[in-house]
């Protein structure tokens, strides 16, 4: 799923110096220092390669004690921030709110202050359900500022794809032990299942890292929207019997299955005609 991290420069300087001596006989040579690449990279385009230091995050807060979504919503509206709310399908009380920021510090701010105001004080947070994560490129996006910034934004926030699950993954640690070959074709025969889907207009998949960002050490945010709630649940099913699913994921879940009651406008940077919106 990830691309390969060509070294780059940015933390390390040019030195004059002398190469250093040889390690002494019988002990192992010195290793390499390891470049952090902290650029996302997709296709390249008429032969220039695409590269871009920015993402989407993408949070969701699960509440119950809601008996009435009125409130919340309006609430969520007022504050302006990109966000859609769902009505908990497996509880009558529940409700749950997908806020996104390019700027993480957004949920430590004004994401905060709204959800710790007055009015949701007298609800339940249900933190088993919070998940975080981030867009990340895998190198082979066509258009790559469309795919980190503003594809997400339309799935989440199309008015007529409603219905959402949300769910976080761990794989096994083999995985990424496996050559970068078998790697791919695990993970071709696993989206080739989701491509299906997409084509047909059954669902939008969101797909997020969360490396280090999940409190039980999950790796990945997953969010299936579609119109309706049937598509999305035998998407889940056809996806068991793949590789990648029976063979290499660890943990899965806890699932927050929910129908939007708000989605905020899509920002005008992100809209396409393609898209209808």
């Amino acid at each position: 799923m990830i691309a390969g991290f060509p070294r780059i420069d940015v933390m390390t300087e040019k030195t004059d110096a002398p190469p250093a001596p040889a390690a002494p006989a019988g002990r192992p040579p010195a290793m390499a220092p390891f470049v952090p690449d902290l650029l996302e990279h997709g296709a390249p385009v008429r032969g220039v390669p695409q590269t871009l230091d920015k993402r989407l995050f993408v949070q969701l807060h699960v509440f119950t004690g809601c008996a009435d979504t009125g409130p919340f919503v309006d609430l969520v509206r007022d504050s302006g921030l990109e966000a859609a709310v769902y009505a908990n399908l497996n509880d009558p009380r529940g409700v749950g709110v997908v806020l996104m920021s390019e700027d993480p510090a957004l949920f430590a701010e004004a994401a905060r202050s709204l959800l710790s105001g007055p009015y949701f004080r007298t609800l339940t947070p249900l933190p088993d359900f919070t998940m975080i994560g981030r867009t990340y490129s895998s190198g082979r996006e066509a258009d790559l500022e469309d795919f980190l910034l503003h594809r997400v934004r339309r799935g989440i926030l199309n008015r007529a794809h409603p219905w959402g699950i949300w769910y976080p993954l761990r794989r096994i640690g083999a995985f990424n032990r496996l050559p970068r070959g078998d790697q791919g074709r695990i993970l071709m025969e696993h989206g080739t299942v989701g491509r299906g889907y997409g084509e047909l207009g059954l669902a939008v998949d969101v797909r997020l890292e969360c490396h280090g960002l999940d409190r039980d050490d999950n790796e990945f945010v997953i969010g299936l929207i579609g119109p309706e709630l049937y598509p999305l649940s035998k998407l889940v099913k056809d996806m068991r019997p793949t590789v990648q699913t029976s063979e290499y994921i660890r943990d899965m879940g806890p699932f927050f299955v929910g129908r939007a009651v708000y989605q905020s406008p899509v920002p005008a940077s992100s809209r396409s005609d393609d898209a209808g919106y």
